[in-house]
């Protein structure tokens, strides 16, 4: 029996089904984009197993197929996102934020694409050391920012840059008092981008001394580092703030989107044809690429294992600090509601998955094995 809830609906994982053998046949993926599309092609399939609902009262039953939970998946995101947003009521203090973004210039992105773990920590070390020099010299005090990695633009083209979530304040240095920022400013965006483009250009130096770039193809030249080094030198860095927040609450819905947001949603799609895929990219425009080109893209943002695309520095990585921060503004920390994915999904969507849709009368649940299980009991 289909499940209702998707018919109709475009989905990635029929893209990936259809052409992902074309795709290997002319292009080398790593270990990671394999597994990528492999958990989207199964997610909420009877390959993973799940389990059946079934109405005791009127006989309505459904299937319902787990999720693989990758995170680079499009339909494994809005619960985690809920119950992450939960989770950062009690990190978050209720004050204006300022939202920045810090990104790396056109010509970096065929040394982001080789070497990823190396340019992407950069990236957020930089932004990091910027912000916190920033914070000393201006205010005498430690922020608290939230950064979230994004690669992608809205054509699924490599674009990677940082948005950082910053406190219109900080604690101040001997944790005395909290020193609030202009409403409107928080500090001049053109000096931070120089202090971004120094810092990032000298890690770039140490990581060429270190031999991590040893094999880009871009430096067979011997001089071709040197001149990319000269040439980013004499750019002006793409960095800019928007205007503050003005309630923590407002802030943790907006960076939700952030940090559990993929290259594309499905929601995205407009059309699905055998050598076609289009799709939305900004307000009414469209792209349409072929399939192939489409995966291509896609398959540009899966991070490396292990790698953390969002960080917290300054006040949210601290308790102590956030927790005197709290008490300097006279505000007590909330808490974390411990709800269960039913629980999220009803508050998110509401539709109550433990009713039944027909008679409203509680679903029982039977375990459905998954296809490649092994079996119950040994023959």
């Amino acid at each position: 029996m289909p499940d209702p809830q998707r018919v109709g609906r475009l989905d990635i994982a029929d893209i990936v089904r259809a052409h992902r053998a074309e795709l290997e046949s002319i292009r080398r993926l790593s270990r990671q984009q394999k597994r990528v599309l492999t958990d989207i092609a199964n997610c909420r399939t009877a390959a993973l197993g799940g389990h059946l609902d079934r109405c005791l009262r009127c006989g309505y039953e459904r299937p319902s197929y787990n999720s693989c939970r990758n995170r680079h998946c499009p339909k494994c995101q809005a619960l985690a996102q809920e119950k992450w947003i939960n989770e950062q009521r009690v990190r978050m203090l209720d004050i204006p934020h300022f939202h920045l973004v810090f990104t790396l210039p056109a010509e970096l992105r065929p040394l982001a694409a080789y070497a990823p773990v190396t340019i992407f920590s950069a990236l957020f070390r930089t932004a990091t050391a910027t912000l916190q020099a920033f914070a000393r010299r201006h205010l005498s005090a430690t922020l608290g920012a939230t950064l979230v990695l994004h690669t992608w633009t809205r054509k699924l083209e490599l674009h990677p840059h940082v948005h950082a979530i910053v406190t219109a304040g900080g604690l101040s240095l001997d944790g005395s008092r909290w020193i609030p920022t202009a409403r409107k400013f928080l500090f001049p965006i053109k000096a931070m981008s120089r202090v971004l483009r120094g810092k990032m250009m000298a890690v770039l130096r140490r990581a060429e001394r270190a031999g991590k770039f040893t094999r880009f193809a871009g430096f067979r030249d011997p001089q071709a580092f040197e001149r990319l080094m000269r040439t980013i030198g004499k750019l002006s860095w793409y960095a800019y703030t928007k205007p503050s927040f003005s309630r923590g609450e407002y802030v943790l819905q907006y960076l939700g989107r952030y940090t559990h947001r993929v290259g594309i949603a499905n929601s995205r799609l407009l059309s699905i044809e055998p050598r076609a895929i289009t799709f939305r990219t900004k307000g009414t425009k469209t792209a349409t690429l072929h399939p192939v080109e489409f995966l291509r893209r896609f398959l540009l943002h899966v991070l490396p294992d292990g790698f953390h695309k969002l960080r917290h520095i300054g006040l949210y990585a601290s308790p102590e600090k956030s927790a005197r921060a709290r008490a300097l503004l006279g505000a007590r920390a909330p808490r974390s509601a411990r709800l269960s994915w039913q629980q999220r999904l009803l508050s998110l969507t509401g539709r109550d998955v433990t009713a039944c849709p027909c008679c409203r009368a509680p679903l029982t649940t039977l375990a459905l094995p998954a296809i490649r299980a092994p079996p119950r009991t040994t023959p």
